[in-house]
């Protein structure tokens, strides 16, 4: 269960480059403290794709691949189903496999993830995610912070994304201003967003049909 998403109305967290990088310095110390030394890492895509490679670098880990699987949208979308969209390519029969992901939210992403892996007879699976929140119903083996009060969490790589969406969701049918969007997502978000930014969000949804600008002004296509 998601509590923040089910309100309609929720807090959104952004995390930076530099945070980013450090929680997944952690998550790497964490998983070589313990002593286990996986045969591969595997990248659930797309979130775990930088945290993934961050964690190999400073595990000194050189095979490293990926699975996608899809569960949420943009902008904290949930889709009805979890699943494996683009399925392993190599063969980790009797490999020990590290599965990394940005975040455990639903846990649903993770468990299907291991599900999957478990078919292809790999002698042991771990997961590592950067977020660990208290209502996942998955618990990863390690994690390099948890997250007890929910908050939708927007990693640096997917932050013009989130906020094409979340621009998209606080629109309506008259035109405002991109100031006026910014003080819409901090209200009913807690999302701080920079100008530039955001106009280059408006600037998308304009092109993809979803709004319509006039004058430097922004309002739900009609």
């Amino acid at each position: 269960m998601t509590p923040g998403i089910n309100a309609g109305s929720f807090s959104c967290e952004l995390v930076g480059w530099e945070e980013a990088g450090n929680l997944s310095r952690i998550l790497a110390t964490k998983i070589r403290n313990s002593g286990y030394s996986p045969d591969i890492v595997i990248a659930i895509g797309r979130g775990g794709y930088v945290p993934a490679r961050v964690v190999c670098d400073y595990m000194l880990h050189e095979k490293l691949t990926s699975i996608k699987i899809e569960h949420w949208g943009i902008a904290a979308e949930k889709k009805d189903t979890t699943t494996v969209v683009y399925p392993l390519s190599i063969d980790i029969g009797g490999k020990s496999v590290l599965i990394i992901d940005d975040v455990a939210d639903t846990g649903d992403t993770l468990r299907a993830a291991v599900d999957y892996i478990s078919s292809l007879g790999p002698s042991e699976i771990k997961t590592g995610v950067l977020h660990h929140k208290n209502c996942s119903s998955f618990m990863p083996d390690f994690y390099a912070e948890y997250v007890e009060k929910w908050r939708w969490i927007i990693y640096p790589w997917a932050r013009h994304e989130e906020l094409f969406g979340f621009s998209e969701k606080v629109l309506s049918g008259d035109y405002i201003s991109p100031e006026e969007i910014r003080t819409k997502l901090s209200e009913r978000y807690s999302l701080e967003a920079e100008i530039k930014g955001l106009t280059e969000a408006l600037q998308d949804l304009v092109v993809c049909g979803k709004a319509e600008e006039s004058g430097g002004y922004y309002r739900k296509k009609r």
